[in-house]
């Protein structure tokens, strides 16, 4: 079977939980003998074709960003139809409003699916305009795939506009690195922690304006650890600028980390935190990452996925956005009762087992183009 995926970029330019939830789909999948493709725009598209291990890329020129909506030109309409043509399969990714008018103008020859990943949150006026052309798309698909019930049941867009029928929830998933080699790893932590035997929470991703780091910079005098924030992004000025000015002593910034480096920080870490205080924080791949390694979480209720992921007294401890004291207390809960975090570690790899594994997410894939085909 050939599934083609659609979203607005993917490796190798840069990152996001996305395309990492888009290549972990492929992965999988792969596993179970479905050829993929990625469909996607670059701003710099040289060369147009990628051999990844995941899938081949077929990149077309990014003419404009508007509002992080990339949008092609006719050569991306062509090489779309001939893409469609050559799938068995169409899996487009939500929200990209420039694969909708690819779909509205296109053939529908083939099935299509779309895993819809966040709702629009920060262009809400933008998104009435293009609320007529989300609905158009959203109803002509064949199935709909929420990445956990809770954001199927607290999505206006998935409950007015996705009938019952077509509504899906497969969680995202992640092919389990926790045992690869790790390597010495003193050097590294020193150059962090001083002391590499301290123990430290650590927070990783993009720094982006809705992963809600000022609150655990207003919360870190009160936290009783060492705290690493792991990653880069637009925020990072800011955030660094807030530490200086408050003089905060436990916190420190490791700066974009390659993958070997995220695999050393998630293996000893003693907890791992994710502050986001937005619903743009859709599912929380990080969670997933943090529950591989069997670390105890803190996150934020947000009525979206992370609370799928973290489940709270199960797993870790949710609280509620923006409470600088209750995030402390909840980090504090379990530095100070280590078999405590021991169990909530142990759980939280029970549950990546059984739900966000690699070969649960290649499974549910599998099916769902089989239903559809």
């Amino acid at each position: 079977m050939k599934v083609l995926h659609v979203y607005r970029t993917y490796f190798p330019d840069p990152p996001g939980g996305l395309q990492e939830a888009i290549r972990q789909i492929a992965l999988a999948s792969k596993a179970l003998g479905i050829e993929s493709r990625v469909f996607t725009l670059s701003p710099t598209p040289v060369p147009s074709e990628i051999d990844l291990p995941e899938a081949k890329v077929i990149r077309c020129r990014s003419l404009a960003a508007p509002a992080s909506c990339n949008v092609g030109g006719i050569d991306a309409a062509i090489k779309f139809r001939e893409l469609e043509n050559w799938a068995d399969i169409v899996h487009y990714h939500f929200p990209w409003p420039f694969a909708d008018i690819l779909r509205l103008f296109g053939p529908h020859s083939k099935p299509a699916v779309m895993t819809y990943h966040s709702d629009i949150i920060r262009q809400r006026y933008l998104g009435y305009l293009y609320a007529p052309l989300m609905r158009t798309t959203l109803q002509s698909m064949a199935r709909v795939i929420a990445t956990s019930p809770t954001y199927a049941a607290t999505s206006r867009v998935l409950q007015n506009v996705v009938s019952s029928e077509k509504l899906q929830v497969i969680p995202l998933g992640i092919a389990d690195y926790r045992d690869e080699a790790l390597g010495d790893d003193s050097d590294y932590l020193k150059t962090l922690l001083v002391d590499n035997d301290q123990p430290f929470i650590l927070a990783l991703g993009v720094l982006r304006y809705y992963k809600g780091l000022h609150v655990l910079l207003e919360a870190a005098a009160d936290i009783k650890a060492k705290i690493v924030i792991a990653g880069s992004g637009p925020e990072e000025g800011y955030l660094r600028a807030l530490l200086a000015r408050k003089k905060i002593t436990n916190v420190v910034f490791a700066g974009q980390v390659s993958n070997g480096q995220k695999q050393i920080l998630l293996a000893r870490c003693y907890a791992f935190v994710l502050t986001s205080h937005l619903r743009s924080e859709a599912f929380g791949m990080v969670l997933v990452e943090a529950s591989m390694f069997a670390k105890p979480m803190v996150s934020c209720e947000l009525g979206t996925g992370t609370s799928f992921v973290n489940i709270n007294g199960e797993t870790g401890w949710v609280v509620p956005p923006e409470s600088p004291k209750q995030l402390a207390q909840a980090l504090n809960s379990l530095i100070d009762d280590v078999s405590l975090a021991l169990r909530m570690g142990i759980a939280a790899r029970w549950r990546y087992e059984r739900l966000f594994s690699s070969e649960a997410l290649g499974e549910a894939y599998a099916e769902l183009y089989k239903s559809v085909n």
